[in-house]
């Protein structure tokens, strides 16, 4: 026992030599450009005033008592699964405790140990984890590259699966879904797309980038999250009815977890109404089109709220992020080797919340920083 603990500690003191030691930040008060609150709805008083009226309206137990399977599930959920399949003009929803849950769910059982699954390079961990609990064949393709993507169609066997983001988290640059899809047919592949940074902020009413695009029946599967631009917390897998079962059926992280508690399902239902009320779409884009055009970025032409800053050098990157702080600004330094080295920057977040004053302090201080 002892032993173990000494290597754990071993290994964070070489974390810590690196200068990659993570520890929980903690509130800071500071002005919000770090967050994935894009639309500002975890902290919007009409979205409370509209979930405590809704709250007011039922009778509920607090915990949910069990799994979906066993004494976690409710005429609520089912009927907000409806609901979501509807809205995103999908034949059916499946809710998920989170993000994560609902990618390590999903990809860790469509396929067996002959298929092979495709993802792109910068494609979240959630998905990595649950390609690899599949046994699945795994390539990877180059960014966005499609003749990457091909060459990867070509060699593989058994059922293929092709996973991207259509917003990606780290670079905030959006996906060509329409030639993937293209690509897709040409080799009878299954599309599985991630809206985790698109829902809420792309198409019409927040619908997500493939709704936007017109790709409802081109994809194999939509995972759409609640904890970013919903302002919320938890998940779903938007595909068809047999899909649907086949996840209650055989996606553990499912099958085998206390169901969401009534109250956190009533705040994904009120969030849904808040995002219907407002052109919230609107407002955001404007917000990230103020930011670039005061920074010039060579992502000018991103109409996402995630950018990425590129300084080089993570003791660079990392008092550039200090001296933001001190400035009164949340923003974080992603550094190597979480990305390549001398690929180091700022990841920065652009909402609804935050004011032209705010936006054009910020990307001042990075300038001045720059020019020095």
């Amino acid at each position: 026992m002892i032993d173990i603990v000494q290597q754990f500690h071993q290994k964070l003191q070489a974390r810590d030599k690196d200068g990659l030691l993570r520890s929980l930040p903690p509130e800071t008060g500071l002005i919000d450009f770090c967050s994935n609150d894009y639309l500002g709805f975890s902290r919007s008083p009409e979205l409370k005033r509209i979930l405590n009226e809704q709250t007011n309206l039922h009778s509920y137990q607090i915990g949910s008592t069990g799994s979906r399977l066993i004494s976690g599930n409710t005429t609520f959920a089912e009927d907000l699964e409806t609901f979501i399949a509807e809205f995103h003009e999908s034949k059916a929803a499946l809710l998920f405790n989170s993000g994560y849950d609902a990618n390590v769910g999903l990809f860790s059982c469509i396929a067996q140990r002959n298929d092979t699954i495709i993802s792109d390079e910068l494609i979240h961990a959630s998905i990595i984890d649950g390609i690899r609990l599949s046994h699945a064949t795994r390539y990877t393709f180059r960014h966005n590259d499609l003749n990457s993507l091909e060459s990867k169609l070509k060699i593989a066997k058994g059922n293929i699966f092709i996973a991207v983001e259509s917003v990606y988290s780290m670079d905030g640059d959006l996906s060509p879904l329409k030639e993937i899809s293209a690509l897709a047919n040409r080799y009878n592949a299954a599309l599985i797309v991630d809206e985790a940074h698109a829902a809420g902020v792309f198409g019409h009413e927040g619908r997500g980038l493939v709704h936007e695009l017109n790709m409802q029946q081109d994809v194999f599967a939509r995972v759409i999250t609640f904890g970013k631009a919903f302002g919320t917390h938890g998940a779903a897998v938007l595909g068809s009815k047999t899909l649907q079962l086949y996840l209650i059926n055989f996606a553990r992280s499912f099958i085998y977890t206390t169901a969401q508690s009534f109250h956190n399902l009533l705040s994904i239902r009120a969030a849904y109404t808040f995002l219907q009320m407002f052109n919230h779409q609107e407002l955001i884009h404007q917000r990230v089109s103020i930011f670039n055009k005061l920074l010039k970025l060579n992502d000018i032409d991103s109409r996402s709220p995630i950018k990425k800053v590129i300084i080089g050098g993570n003791e660079k990157t990392k008092m550039l992020a200090s001296d933001l702080k001190k400035q009164g600004f949340d923003v974080r330094a992603i550094l190597a080797p979480t990305v390549p080295a001398g690929m180091e920057r700022l990841r920065i977040c652009i909402h609804t919340h935050n004011t032209h004053s705010e936006i054009e302090q910020l990307t001042t201080a990075i300038v001045n920083y720059q020019n020095l």
